[in-house]
């Protein structure tokens, strides 16, 4: 496994802070955590909850934190998929498939397993929910970071007119790891994607260039309309966030990047249609020839759907993994049902749950859920 490392400018202290020396884990919450693990067999065989709190106590009493046995950590990270209120594809929770990466060291190495993970959870397009999981922060320092929101992700150039080529969410992150030493490409365009930022010892960043053959990309056409292949547009086929801290059991991994698949709606209707992204439905509605002069044409919503429409298709033709809003709302209800049959709460923040396209037309749109409980553990945490 290769990964090209850039050259870049003296330390910058990227840290938000140190772990203090005099944290440690907290005993309460590494004993609810086990509770909650032993009380759903999810144990490993033969083993006795007395004796594993037993162990973990005297751990932490030791160290200040304690190591999660593979059953552990592969429960804590199914568990955080499954608390996750923003997530409409939770029904496939137990599936999740970890990487348990704690022993790597060095960024080098950490940029070569998320390499690892993008060609690992692609497949050729059968998309598989994974997480790998890298070292805890502990008393005795940090673990490591991956500074990017998502493994892949598009570069954004900011002209001095204040136009933006390719996406203007990350153009901050664009001029960050430029000022670092990235290069990019002598011709920019609007799908270059960005180099990982690894930072594996405080004030040390690295940058590494992802290779092309680690990222699958699906060029978008519609069904009907032959001038939308014209557009040139493309989008990659793994979502996999990076930058979300995963907490189980009172110990927390700042790196454990985790993916499942696309809903057509989050690249249709959000990446490439919001107007501080992409912005294409402009685009898309003076090509179908619809009247933009009023709102009152609903000229946004006929192009919004269309463009959703050559994502979902794009994708289905090219044989990846991509779900639609409707089907998953359904599927998103089967798992609410089987959560309260298991006697679980399924907290859920509506605006996230009900898609950007037709919500009213979802099942999942005409109910309330669970309030989010923002002390649930375990957890993939906001980013620092």
């Amino acid at each position: 496994m290769t990964v090209t490392p850039e050259r870049v400018t003296p330390s910058l202290p990227l840290y938000p802070q140190r772990v203090s020396e005099e944290q440690s884990v907290n005993s309460a919450e590494a004993e609810e955590f086990l509770d909650r693990m032993f009380a759903e067999g999810a144990a490993e065989e033969g083993e006795r909850f007395e004796d594993r709190l037993a162990q973990v106590r005297a751990e932490i009493m030791e160290t200040g934190t304690y190591r999660h046995t593979p059953a552990e950590l592969a429960y804590g990270a199914r568990v955080a998929w499954r608390n996750s209120a923003r997530c409409i594809g939770r029904l496939y929770w137990r599936s999740l498939r970890i990487r348990d990466r704690r022993r790597v060291t060095g960024a080098a190495a950490i940029a070569g397993e998320c390499v690892a993970h993008l060609r690992q959870a692609t497949r050729g397009g059968r998309i598989r929910p994974t997480v790998t999981v890298f070292a805890p922060d502990t008393p005795a320092g940090p673990g490591p970071r991956v500074h990017n929101e998502q493994l892949i992700r598009y570069a954004g150039y900011r002209f001095e007119d204040g136009s933006v080529l390719g996406d203007p969410r990350y153009t901050a992150f664009t001029e960050q790891v430029r000022r670092l030493g990235w290069r990019p490409p002598e011709r920019p365009g609007s799908f270059d994607v960005l180099p990982l930022l690894i930072e594996a010892e405080p004030g040390e960043p690295r940058l590494f260039t992802v290779p092309p053959d680690a990222v699958l990309e699906v060029p978008l056409t519609h069904p009907d309309h032959r001038w939308f292949a014209g557009l040139g547009l493309r989008w990659h086929a793994v979502p996999a966030i990076s930058n979300m801290p995963l907490e189980i059991g009172g110990v927390t991994y700042p790196a454990a990047p985790f993916n499942g698949w696309y809903l057509g709606t989050e690249v249709g209707a959000r990446n490439l249609a919001d107007e501080q992204r992409y912005d294409l439905l402009p685009v898309i509605a003076e090509l179908m020839g619809l009247d933009t002069a009023s709102e009152r044409t609903l000229w946004r919503d006929r192009a919004l759907v269309e463009l959703t429409l050559a994502v979902q298709h794009s994708f289905d033709a090219a044989g990846v993994t991509m779900a639609d809003h409707h089907t998953e709302s359904q599927r998103f209800l089967s798992h609410l049902e089987r959560e309260e049959r298991a006697g679980r709460r399924c907290p859920a923040e509506w605006s996230w749950i009900v898609p950007p396209l037709s919500g009213g037309q979802t099942a999942v749109f005409h109910r309330y859920y669970d309030e989010p409980d923002p002390a649930e553990r375990p957890a993939f945490l906001p980013p620092p």
